[in-house]
């Protein structure tokens, strides 16, 4: 393995403190003008950036709110995980309308982090505390069940089939969820206590997984039930990850202050190090030709060109 090191491009910087993801809009259609989001968790508000102008605006969530992980669904909307409200939100993208949905008052605090959209149109989310669950936008039917192995839900993704996985932190696995049933069936990865903190599916319906305790990638293959894993160059941490439209496997890397860039092929790491100390990428998302990252550590998005 090679890794190669440059300087990430630092495209704007916010006075609010932004502590955890940055979407871009990668289920929708993304024109030259469409926003960014990101989660500004200590002030409880959502962030929209128009890259083009550097312009953003913040709209408060709601009382106690302190919003997680955002995505851009299939209707252009704002998504996020409320860990303060205990709910799933959704941000309108033209009127800025605030839509709530609490979790089910017998669930207790789920500490959520992270949510996907299936086929269907329906949400789903996970909870560190020990939960994952659906929401159906179009009834506002909620369900909550109990991860099989309780704590550590973290990152969720959808397959380009439909098909949905979720990482355990706390529970060093990832699982497949039945989205008729619910039913999450666990997947053990082949280094043990490993600490799989996300996931994400390249075009071939592969899940790739990023290991927090053993600094590693790893790859999932549905088809055949077999893995492949690549340990990250040094004494890496490996918290997200992220799969671009070219199948390039990003992540970021918190003991070395980058992101990195894995090409599967060449099996190659190429790291983008930060210019300020602490940048702690939480996530990575991103769209056509563009990666990004928000640098919790430093109130500012950043984006890397994915070419």
């Amino acid at each position: 393995m090679a890794i190669v090191r440059r300087l990430t491009s630092a495209l704007f910087a916010f006075a609010a403190a932004i502590t955890c993801a940055v979407a871009a809009p990668t289920y929708s259609a993304p024109g030259s003008g469409a926003p960014v989001y990101y989660t500004a968790q200590r002030t409880g508000k959502l962030g929209i950036l128009d890259p083009k102008s550097g312009k953003y605006e913040e709209i408060a969530l709601g009382a106690r709110s302190a919003p997680h992980g955002v995505i851009v669904g299939p209707d252009g909307a704002a998504w996020i995980t409320d860990g303060g409200q205990n709910a799933i939100v959704r941000v309108d993208p033209k009127t800025r309308e605030v839509k709530v949905w609490a979790l089910p008052a017998d669930t207790g605090y789920a500490n959520l982090n992270t949510l996907t959209f299936d086929k269907k149109g329906r949400v789903w989310f996970t909870g560190q505390g020990g939960y994952y669950g659906r929401l159906d936008p179009a009834t506002s039917d909620m369900k909550v069940w109990n991860a099989p192995r309780g704590s550590g839900p973290y990152g969720i993704a959808t397959t380009p089939s439909g098909e949905v996985y979720y990482a355990s932190l706390a529970g060093n696995h990832i699982a497949h969820i039945d989205v008729e049933t619910g039913v999450a069936t666990v997947i053990e990865p082949p280094t043990k206590a490993q600490g799989a903190r996300r996931v994400w599916s390249d075009s071939r319906g592969r899940i790739w997984v990023s290991y927090w305790n053993t600094g590693q990638v790893g790859m999932y293959e549905p088809a055949s039930k077999s893995w492949r894993e690549w340990k990250l160059p040094g004494n890496a941490h490996a918290y997200s990850v992220w799969v671009d439209d070219q199948d390039k496997v990003w992540l970021t890397d918190w003991s070395i202050n980058a992101i990195v860039k894995f090409d599967p092929v060449t099996e190659k790491f190429e790291s983008f190090p930060s210019d300020r100390r602490s940048a702690d990428v939480r996530q990575m998302l991103g769209r056509a030709g563009e990666a990004w990252g928000a640098e919790s550590g430093n109130d500012r998005l950043v984006m890397v060109p994915a070419r």
